[in-house]
């Protein structure tokens, strides 16, 4: 028999300027739990910004008259969606009160720009330099600590075609986020030609369970048993270029310079 442990660690409530290392570090200790080698430590992107301050007051947002012609097509706040526009390299589309947009090779609702979970009148924007980031929360994990782990910035996001939200990998440090499984048999001993295992996004979408979407405040879960490959180098990129992305490639164009048109 095989299995995974995950346990959620409820801490204080972030605010800006607060030390998300020193939260974590805390939050361990104040458990019975002890950090081993293999395990992966998963952060909520939403408290993880709002430490690093990224902030915007709605009321200081001024909109646009593009902003403003979305909004009455969408049904949004005008300054929410001039924030998005700011935020976001392409408009993709939209329905009513989301938009779809593309930000750093990757589709985010709203350009990952939160209303929930920020203070009142504020919103929050995604993580400064993810990868920088998580990369740097690993070293002084394993330093304090003296094991070998991997940690992941996580965010929920939408699958077409379904309703509800998932789990889904930002950045991630320490280890091999997807597994290329081609070529390898499966029970019947068929070789695979094209399957790849999102295993950073499979870790994120079991510690959503705990994170959950409303007051649970448990920023942090620490999931332990993967089987996952730990490495300083990645080899393996979450990301996929349009010509390979089944959904981009038959429903939408690709974009042009940085195009911020809807």
């Amino acid at each position: 028999m095989e299995k995974i442990e995950a346990y959620g660690f409820k801490t204080k409530l972030i605010k800006p300027n607060d030390n998300i290392i020193e939260v974590i570090i805390n939050a361990i200790n104040s458990s019975s739990m002890k950090l081993e080698n293999g395990d992966v430590i998963i952060i909520a992107e939403t408290p993880l910004a709002i430490s690093q301050k990224r902030l915007i007051k709605l009321d200081e947002i001024k909109p646009s008259k593009k902003a403003i012609n979305l909004s009455k097509k969408y049904y949004m706040d005008p300054k929410y969606i001039q924030v998005i526009i700011n935020e976001s390299d392409r408009i993709i589309g939209g329905v009513r009160g989301f938009l779809l947009t593309e930000k750093d090779g990757f589709l985010y609702a709203n350009a990952g720009v939160d209303k929930s979970n920020a203070p009142p009148g504020m919103l929050v924007l995604l993580p400064s330099n993810p990868l920088k980031t998580v990369k740097k929360i690993r070293e002084k994990l394993e330093n304090h600590f003296n094991k070998k782990i991997a940690v992941i910035l996580a965010d929920s996001r939408t699958q077409p075609l379904k309703r509800g939200v998932i789990g889904g990998a930002i950045a991630v440090s320490g280890m091999e986020p997807v597994e290329d499984c081609r070529n390898k048999p499966d029970i019947h001993g068929y070789k695979l030609k094209y399957t790849y295992r999102a295993i950073a996004d499979d870790l994120t979408s079991v510690a959503q369970l705990l994170f959950g979407e409303t007051n649970e405040q448990i920023p942090i879960v620490l999931i332990r048993g993967v089987k996952i490959r730990l490495t300083d180098k990645i080899k393996e990129s979450m990301y996929i270029s349009y010509d390979d992305c089944i959904f981009m490639n038959i429903f939408s164009s690709k974009p042009n310079n940085n195009d911020k048109s809807s």
